[in-house]
């Protein structure tokens, strides 16, 4: 099972509602198995719950860098955080390591610099991007693809390497290594319907990609992280790897009531 990463449920008075019946239910959140590991997934409808990214705070310009800084930033406003997780890679400066995109705003520019695969995961080709536009429909897509549609997202996160392409598995993932991470992953089964999966267990990018593929019926799915990946639900933290492995986030997708 995952660990636990948040606090309990907060009261409904503690977060200034009128009451629990007027609440907006969290996304479909549930956990499934496949080829011998266990997987949480978080299906988002976004006629439903629209995502946004998250990286600093726009009065202060600090960063969140956790989902508990976001979520209380959140509060203070007077709004509850439904759903939260890490949005993609970033450098030592804990920037964005690629497109970073908010309200519109470019703060990151596109990233096709083409590195050492032995030096990170960004760097295992091809890499992607997941966008939402402005008329809340998602997608992902290989970095280079998103580029040649020059089609200006309100929403999005440069990660990698992709996980599925066009239905079919990167090729660079090899089945039987022994590179066993706990992973997380998102993909746009359709224009909105958004899906977000973390593991359970350690298990190698083929698995990962697999269950996106024949699982979770991606075309198209992107890596987010490794170790560090968090998932945050309704006053739910899970997260696969212990709390001290847990490093400080450039960006944060969210869901908020």
């Amino acid at each position: 099972m995952l660990r636990w990463a948040g606090r309990p449920l907060f009261a409904c008075s503690l977060l200034g509602l009128t009451g629990c019946g007027n609440r907006t239910d969290a996304p479909d959140n549930h956990e499934i198995s496949y080829q011998g590991a266990s997987y949480q997934v978080v299906e988002v409808d976004l006629a439903r719950h629209p995502l946004s990214l998250h990286w600093r705070d726009p009065e202060t310009d600090r960063p969140y860098s956790d989902i508990d800084t976001l979520r209380q930033w959140g509060e203070a406003r007077g709004q509850r955080l439904l759903f939260a997780a890490n949005a993609g890679i970033y450098d030592r400066a804990f920037s964005p390591l690629g497109l970073y995109v908010e309200h519109g705003r470019t703060l990151v520019p596109l990233n096709l610099a083409h590195g050492d695969p032995a030096a990170g995961n960004f760097s295992l080709l091809p890499n992607g991007v997941f966008a939402v536009y402005p008329d809340g429909h998602a997608e992902v897509a290989a970095s280079e693809q998103f580029k040649m549609q020059a089609r200006p997202p309100n929403w999005a996160t440069q990660s990698g390497p992709m996980l599925v392409i066009d239905g079919v598995i990167n090729q660079r993932f090899i089945g039987d290594s022994t590179s066993l991470k706990w992973r997380s992953g998102v993909c746009a089964v359709t224009p909105q319907r958004v899906v977000f999966a973390i593991s359970e267990v350690p298990v190698n990018f083929h698995a990962f990609a697999e269950l996106f593929l024949e699982r979770l019926h991606c075309q198209n799915a992107l890596y987010l992280d490794g170790t560090i990946s968090q998932f945050y639900l309704d006053g739910k933290g899970y997260s696969g790897a212990p709390a001290f492995m847990v490093k400080p986030y450039a960006g944060i997708f969210a869901i908020f009531e």
